[in-house]
């Protein structure tokens, strides 16, 4: 494909209602930024590569306003690839990236969304912020390690680094030199902004010898929760506190993968220094601590969870609460109008070619009430207003699973693991309660913990749990008083999980998770485990 120069400019009101209320509210100041989508080399693990960069920066640069703001971006698309730029913009932390299949590999940053002028957080101000990127790193060009999955069915080539802040750390070959260090004083706070833009892993992250408190998630506030690890899905973002209250020294801030699945998954742990400064009297001391090279090696995390810690991930999703103070406010849902439970499962299609490593003659899928997500050639909201939905889609997307059986039991019929295809869609009216049950399988024995995203909201985690889900006695322990408010929620291996939001926010919202091995699956952009709203 020829280069393009492409310009568009695109323009967002920072509050923390729906997109489209955005529009009701601008006596803020004007920001504009410029994007410059071009090639840029970068040299890691040993080998250097070229590279899709927004600016020449990886990660890419931060967007900051204060609630209220209106921000004016211009992208100019210079490099070989079309691409989309997604934004979501909520008070707290959030971040943009592209949305052209593996393309948000490299491309994407922060946004940071600061109370109105005038008003402070609805927790202890911090002393200083930092933005802490967590991303993916491949040695080969991440868009044709992309097409190569979709042309042959099989499993992507796994990543060959984790990074933070664009840096892999002392554990990967090379990196000592380049490492992302942090410099701390003493006896302060620091409000860590973390987003997960790795592709296709859930983290776990932690600090040596030192607490992390969660004040939001998702562009949300929180009920402060004290801990000494985080985990996040894909996409998701988190802001915790974190105070240098410990002896002066280098520590570790790591992140490794958590995965419940007999998958293949990277073993590689990502590090940064945690570098106290500033903090004894004597000269001797300062200059002992000021720099991330110090002869004392840094304190490694302790309680950073071990990959397969399924109970360590779930244990830490039921803790979040949303603050749900007068200042913040929220709305469950009490009376739904629609419910739809959804089984979740990596499947098959079968093929005229061998391409998948698991059974010859069949195709590595992913599925929604075991249909597999067919992507159309025009655009679903489109075809919809050009009434010509019989060509494009059909809405008959099932509210119920087609079959009923042990979702998570063992040895399960290999029929099960055979997808439908097709382009199905379920309709909903403006401002109905909606809640939507995500239920795991073990179809093929390959039960899995799947981050699930829909596109366009936030909503209300008001339940989780492990095994079948009962539309009879799990929804009498819904938390209807304090959900956590999030855009990203890990469905747990063998379990489910139930959301809540209303639909206010008109157009398509897409249902389908976040893990790129499961988006190439599928063979579009948007995420395999997907239904069109």
């Amino acid at each position: 494909m020829e280069k393009m120069e492409v310009m568009f400019r695109f323009l967002v009101l920072l509050l923390m209602n729906e997109l489209l209320l955005c529009m009701v509210e601008s006596n803020g100041n004007i920001h504009y930024y410029d994007f410059l989508v071009q090639e840029a080399d970068f040299t890691k693990l040993c080998s250097t590569k070229r590279m899709l960069t927004v600016n020449r920066s990886f990660p890419g640069p931060v967007l900051r306003a204060y609630r209220g703001d209106t921000v004016y971006v211009n992208v100019h698309n210079q490099g070989n690839y079309n691409i989309t730029i997604h934004c979501a913009w909520k008070e707290g932390t959030v971040w943009w990236h592209a949305h052209s299949d593996w393309s948000r590999a490299t491309i994407h940053g922060a946004i940071v969304v600061l109370p109105r002028e005038g008003t402070s957080y609805p927790f202890p101000g911090p002393d200083e912020e930092e933005i802490v990127i967590l991303s993916s790193w491949f040695k080969r060009d991440a868009m044709e390690i992309y097409n190569e999955a979709i042309e042959t069915g099989g499993e992507p080539q796994l990543s060959d680094a984790f990074t933070i802040n664009g840096q892999p750390g002392d554990l990967y070959p090379c990196s000592n030199e380049t490492r992302y260090c942090l410099p701390v004083q003493c006896g302060k706070t620091y409000l860590l902004r973390i987003v997960n833009a790795i592709l296709n892993e859930e983290l776990f992250f932690s600090v040596a010898e030192h607490n992390l408190t969660i004040v939001g998630t998702d562009g949300a506030y929180t009920k402060p929760i004290i801990t000494n690890y985080i985990m996040l899905t894909p996409g998701q973002t988190m802001d915790v506190l974190l105070t240098t209250n410990q002896s002066p020294r280098n520590y570790y801030m790591a992140a490794r993968t958590f995965i419940s699945s007999p998958l293949p998954f990277h073993h590689g742990t990502t590090t940064g220094i945690l570098q106290y400064t500033n903090c004894c009297p004597s000269p001797f001391s300062i200059l002992q601590y000021t720099s991330c090279n110090s002869f004392l090696s840094p304190l490694f995390p302790t309680t950073l969870p071990n990959y397969k810690d399924e109970a360590a991930a779930l244990n830490f999703i039921r803790r979040l609460r949303s603050l749900a103070s007068k200042e913040y406010p929220i709305d469950v849902p009490k009376n739904i109008d629609t419910q739809i439970i959804m089984t979740v499962s990596l499947t098959l299609l079968p093929t005229p070619e061998a391409s998948c490593g698991r059974e010859i003659g069949d195709r590595c899928s992913a599925s929604l009430n075991n249909i597999s997500w067919v992507m159309p050639y025009t655009a679903i909201l489109q075809s919809y207003y050009r009434h010509m939905e019989q060509n494009i889609f059909t809405d008959d997307f099932p509210d119920r699973p087609p079959y009923s059986y042990n979702y998570t039991g063992g040895n399960l019929p290999s029929s099960l693991s055979v997808a439908s295809q097709g382009t199905k869609v379920k309709v909903v009216n403006y401002n109905e309660a909606v809640e939507i049950v995500f239920q795991g399988t073990n179809v093929g024995g390959v039960g899995d913990n799947h981050p699930m995203h829909l596109h366009g909201y936030n909503f209300y985690l008001v339940g989780i749990g492990l095994g079948n889900f009962n539309n009879e006695t799990d929804p009498k322990n819904f938390n209807l008083n304090d959900p956590p408010y999030v855009n990203t929620i890990g469905v747990p291996k063998n379990g489910w999980a139930a959301i809540r939001f209303r639909a206010r926010n008109p157009g398509i919202g897409m249902v389908y998770a976040l893990s790129s091995r499961k988006a190439y699956n599928l063979g579009h952009e948007y995420g395999s485990h997907s239904k069109e709203w």
